[in-house]
């Protein structure tokens, strides 16, 4: 046995602050990407020919343009599609590739052009003639509701308590509405698939996917093929969001279908402007309420129904909207509570998952509502927040019947008010707006707290694979997909941990659908939570395997044996990692494991409207304060301090940069990222000129970030670490309801100003004068 000396720990483990494993390929240039892999001679290009009407029938198409010209190979139709024109995720077969017979939104794609370039193909798609009969359409959501427009998918109902003797109870109440905006990916890698056509019936599609088992699914039953003879890979996107867990389907759907027909690879990638209209957004709400509360502000009943603007088809409305009433309470215990979703089709693009899957919209909808009874009373916001948090017996139960068992927002807050010294900035800027006539200021303290799981139960599980080869170093594949949020160093950081060797020991290959099967979406923010445990348990296999080895090897029992830095401790002795791997293989020990994971204690009823849909919650708080110029509307975030909770992190640097980053998009969601259709039907906000997202000079102009450190998951995930993906995205809330403040001061903080999102400077504005005629008055 070789003597080694023990050395202090591993280099890369979990709670390490480690840089993200492609994050010098993506500064310098050289992560590839799936239009960076190298075509085959021949490969052949797809464009999406995209309907010109909100809702019409198709009384005739004409491609004889198309076909003749420059580098034009074929035109692809529904008639082309040797299985199912279908690629609806929710399975309602409501969802075509391509439309036939009839269109439901501006932007429906038709037909495809595969050519021999890809600018051939955009510009002949251009060329078809396409004669239309105009149906009546809808595309906003209250326009949908009273033209009667039907539910893509039934709506959810959460009741708990007496709601009518709530109100009776009450002293006051206030009911009110609020449009809730939309908001596009904006991923900067868009949408594209590349298909390689194998023997047989096989294909090998390479397809930016949040979720490789569905995109094989779905190309398999356009195909007509089964499922194994579809291999989707992906070893990396740039940005996802949620706008890549459905919608590449179409996409990967098209390529398919054009290499088994042309027995040809196929590239299809959309230009921006085709890729913002073909493409579901994140949904938006409108949220009619009713809240009644005592002469403190401590909440007695609520009444809710929330709205959304699905689009012409389910896809993932059902989970999406459902998932907006189970964070409609937020942090905040609701004694009576009746919440109602509706899911209403229009004549726009499907939407779809996004960063949050609703709870975004529920959150806001449930800070409204707080909002407004603090300005019926006249009272701090965050007074009225505090009083009425989930608490102890008997103000813990959630309106999905669910028990709030790790409430830790109480010391979030109470920290983060004195760091960011919240009371006195309060009153400074309260003191600065009676002084100043046009710049007023405003500031907010918001808490989150976020589900953690998928509602869908059977998603919630994963699977590994792990190799260790004879030389010690480790390979692993596992379900989840990188979209730039880390999972690959994570759960690389997990292996490093299992096994007690360095990080560089560890490469983690492309998620693809032939290696780990039937995985779900990375999403749910349930990517590390998964996918890290189904990594570790394949790693205990081996190491079992190696114990019970090595004890039979050199003559000590299994209890003496123990992995240590890059070492292995036997007995009183230390062999190299790589001589025991060596050993072992020589001994025909099995030097593989596939390894799963499902999350515990979970379980749903849709139909009864309770259960415990959520392993655990995550919780942060963001304050904010901003200025804004009462005579344009315009505004600036002065600064905003956040504390957030990741449980023990696995790797703080990763997690740090996902709050910051979620924050950000939050903020930019609900201040200046608005989509617009006009009254054809058309999306108009379709592009970075007229789509605007945050940029450098718009985050705060001071930015205080930190982890709660001294958080531990109380339930048992990987490394008790929590979830980081979505919840901080909602502390860009703070924001909004600190905008709010501002325009409030010009009636003297009297009248709830209620600003619709996103409080664009437009919008800021109107309030404005709203509130200074409602005082005037």
């Amino acid at each position: 046995m070789n003597v080694m000396q023990p050395v202090d720990r591993v280099r890369g483990a979990v709670h390490d602050k480690e840089r993200h494993e492609s994050g010098h390929k993506h500064v310098s240039g050289t992560a590839e990407y799936i239009d960076d892999i190298p075509e085959p001679a021949g490969t052949l290009h797809g464009y999406l020919g995209l309907s010109q009407r909100a809702h019409a029938e198709i009384l005739s198409v004409d491609f004889e343009a198309v076909r003749n010209s420059p580098g034009v190979v074929g035109v692809l139709t529904a008639e082309d599609i040797p299985g199912e024109n279908d690629i609806s995720p929710a399975h309602k077969h409501d969802d075509p590739v391509f439309a036939a017979g009839k269109v439901e939104f501006h932007g429906q794609p038709i037909f495809a052009v595969i050519a021999t370039s890809r600018e051939a193909a955009r510009r002949a798609a251009a060329k078809v003639k396409i004669d239309y009969r105009d149906l009546p359409h809808v595309t906003d959501v209250l326009e949908a509701a009273a033209a009667n427009y039907p539910l893509v998918i039934d709506p959810l109902k959460l009741e708990r308590g007496d709601i009518d003797a709530g109100f009776a109870k009450a002293k006051n109440t206030v009911s009110g509405e609020m449009r809730i905006g939309g908001q596009d990916h904006f991923y900067l890698e868009g949408q594209i698939s590349f298909a390689i056509p194998g023997e047989d019936d096989e294909v090998t599609v390479f397809s930016s996917t949040q979720h490789p088992s569905e995109t094989q699914l779905m190309v398999a039953h356009v195909l007509g093929v089964p499922s194994n003879a579809v291999t989707v890979n992906i070893r990396r996107m740039g940005g996802g969001f949620g706008g890549k867990e459905t919608q590449a389907n179409l996409f990967a759907a098209v390529a398919a279908v054009a290499a088994r027909k042309y027995r040809r690879a196929i590239k299809v990638r959309p230009d921006r402007d085709d890729d913002m209209t073909a493409t579901g957004k994140r949904h938006d709400f409108h949220v009619d309420y009713k809240v009644g509360f005592d002469d403190d502000g401590r909440i007695e009943a609520v009444d809710a129904v929330f709205a959304a603007r699905c689009g012409f088809s389910a896809d993932l409305s059902g989970p999406v909207t459902d998932r907006a009433l189970f964070h409609a309470d937020n942090c905040y215990f609701y004694p009576n509570v009746r919440l109602r979703s509706r899911p209403l089709k229009t004549n726009t693009v499907s939407n779809t998952a996004f960063r949050g899957f609703g709870g975004p919209q529920g959150m806001v909808g449930g800070e409204r509502m707080v909002e407004d009874v603090a300005y019926a009373l006249g009272k701090d916001p965050l007074e009225i927040r505090k009083l009425n948090f989930y608490g102890g017996e008997g103000r813990n139960l959630t309106p999905y019947h669910q028990t709030v068992e790790d409430n830790i927002i109480g010391r979030i807050i109470e920290e983060l008010e004195v760091s960011s010294d919240y009371a006195a900035r309060r009153q400074a800027a309260i003191a600065f707006n009676r002084e100043s006539p046009v710049i007023k200021r405003g500031i907010a303290l918001t808490p989150v707290k976020f589900g953690i799981s998928f509602t869908k139960t059977e998603y919630n599980q994963a699977g590994a694979l792990v190799h260790v080869y004879t030389d010690g170093s480790i390979q692993l594949n596992h379900g989840g997909t990188e979209m730039g949020q880390g999972l690959y160093t994570k759960v690389a950081q997990v292996v490093a941990d299992e096994f007690q060797v360095d990080l560089d020991h560890i490469k983690v290959t492309a998620t693809s659908t032939g290696k780990v099967p039937n995985t779900s979406a990375t999403a749910a923010s349930s990517g590390s939570d998964l996918n890290g445990m189904a990594a570790a348990n394949a790693c205990q296999q081996i190491k079992e395997r190696l114990v019970r080895f090595a004890a039979e090897r050199y003559g000590v029992g299994e209890a003496d044996i123990a992995f240590e830095p890059n070492t292995v401790r036997i007995g009183a002795e230390r062999i190299a990692f790589a001589d025991l791997i060596k050993a072992a293989y020589a001994a025909r020990v099995q030097l593989s494991a596939a390894g799963f994971y499902k999350t515990p204690k979970i379980h749903w009823s849709r139909a009864e409207g309770r259960g415990r849909p959520f392993y655990y919650f995550a919780y942060g708080a963001s304050c904010s304060e901003v200025s804004v110029d009462t005579l344009t509307g315009e505004y600036q975030v002065e600064r905003t301090d956040i504390i957030h909770d990741v449980g023990k992190s696995l790797n703080p640097a990763l997690d740090l940069g996902q709050v910051e980053g979620a924050f950000v998009q939050g903020m930019g969601w609900l201040t200046t990222e608005e989509l617009w259709w006009d009254a054809k039907g058309r999306l108009r906000t379709h592009a970075p000129s007229t789509y605007k997202i945050p940029l450098a000079s718009d985050r705060p102009r001071v930015f205080n970030v930190r982890l709660a450190e001294w958080s531990i998951n109380r339930e048992e995930t990987i490394r008790r670490s929590k979830a980081v993906g979505e919840p901080p995205f909602m502390l860009g809330i703070s924001v909004l309801e600190a905008i709010s403040m501002a325009a409030a001061s010009v009636a003297d903080y009297r009248i709830p100003p209620r600003i619709d999102a996103p409080a664009t400077p437009e919008r800021v504005l109107m309030a404005v004068e709203r509130l200074r005629a409602a005082r005037a008055g």
